[in-house]
């Protein structure tokens, strides 16, 4: 299908070129193809860490009951997967503790309580969710949620909390009182992944989240780090007065919480198109003669790719699936494009589903 945001990827593709030159396409084939098409709607978000410390959760209801209306079958967040987590601690010299840090949890205290590393608790979840039952005792999803904690998936683990009755939320089949006590400060933590996603995936009875998020391929060797700060900064205040008006806007939605009303904004194509070209068209305009800004973008670009494939991944079992893919809005360009190229997917229109 045709999308916005085909022209400016192919803008990036072919900077500097002359014209294009010939190429193969797969455009188109999927027509005539047998079986039902997925349905991917791509949420552009706002990170909630970001909002004050006295933001409340509920002004994100009205949202939720649009994304419920949409009826995702699967739902995927931008996290990074325990898979990954586990990757990047046995490479510390490729990848950078510190960077990593931020990204990855420590599964210390589910550890200790469920025995299980989390390469045994990740193999753990795929063996219960082979026979998971269609109403599960509160006994298999506290022991569920534990195992989640331990393969270093917490969205998914608080899906598993939040579908408990009240007086089920406790310890026991695995969790202990530090496991409980972990899941009641995320109940509360200001974080998409829980607030929207696995609040919306407990309220739609879905077993879990898929983690998409990947930062492997944007570890870009940079030589100097300052003069690469320095570089992409200025790139990024050159672009600022543009964005000036659409940054004032955004942070005027977020004063007055409305926050459906910030999520239509935010997703809108011109808002999104201006925001990427005051970042990433900004860097590559950058005339460093070590190409900081190129290369920025590339690793952008790679990171996007990758958590484009994680987000396929999670629906490649089930044609016909109505996805939820919620990311960061300066992803949501290059996921409506990526996806939009993928066979048997049609990506679905987010200012329509979020209403006028």
């Amino acid at each position: 299908m045709t999308l916005p945001w085909k022209p400016l990827t192919i803008a990036f593709l072919l900077a500097g070129s002359a014209a294009a030159t010939a190429r193969s396409d797969i455009d188109g084939l999927d027509r005539g193809m047998a079986g039902p098409r997925a349905q991917v709607l791509v949420l552009g978000s706002v990170h909630l860490s970001g909002l004050p410390e006295d933001f409340d959760a509920k002004t994100l209801q009205p949202l939720l009951d649009r994304l419920a209306a949409f009826q995702p079958e699967v739902i995927t967040i931008e996290a990074i997967s325990g898979e990954d987590c586990d990757l990047l601690a046995r490479f510390p010299d490729v990848y950078d503790p510190t960077n990593v840090g931020p990204y990855c949890a420590s599964t210390d205290a589910a550890r200790a309580a469920t025995g299980l590393d989390v390469p045994a608790a990740i193999a753990a979840v795929q063996r219960t969710l082979r026979t998971w039952p269609a109403q599960p005792t509160p006994a298999q999803r506290r022991q569920l949620a534990a195992t989640f904690l331990a393969a270093n998936d917490r969205a998914s683990a608080l899906t598993q909390w939040w579908q408990l009755p009240a007086a089920e939320r406790r310890a026991g089949d695995g969790l202990d009182a530090s496991l409980v006590a972990l899941l009641q400060k995320m109940e509360t933590r200001r974080n998409e992944d829980y607030q929207i996603a696995a609040r919306l995936a407990a309220r739609l009875g879905h077993a879990r989240v898929a983690a998409a998020d990947d930062h492997t391929g944007d570890n870009i060797a940079i030589d100097d780090e300052k003069a690469f700060e320095v570089a992409i900064r200025a790139a990024w205040d050159a672009g600022r007065a543009r964005a000036k008006a659409m940054r004032e806007r955004e942070e005027a939605l977020k004063r007055a919480g409305d926050m459906l009303a910030l999520y239509r904004y935010i997703n809108r194509p011109d808002v999104l198109r201006l925001a990427i070209e005051s970042d990433f068209g900004a860097a590559l305009k950058d005339a460093s003669p070590q190409h900081y800004g190129q290369r920025y973008v590339a690793g952008w670009e790679t990171r996007n790719l990758r958590m484009v494939s994680n987000v396929r991944a999670a629906f490649r079992d089930r044609p016909g699936a109505r996805v939820l893919a919620i990311v960061g809005s300066s992803h949501k360009p290059w996921f409506d494009t990526l996806l939009g190229q993928m066979q048997g997917v049609d990506v679905v229109d987010a200012q329509k589903a979020l209403g006028p």
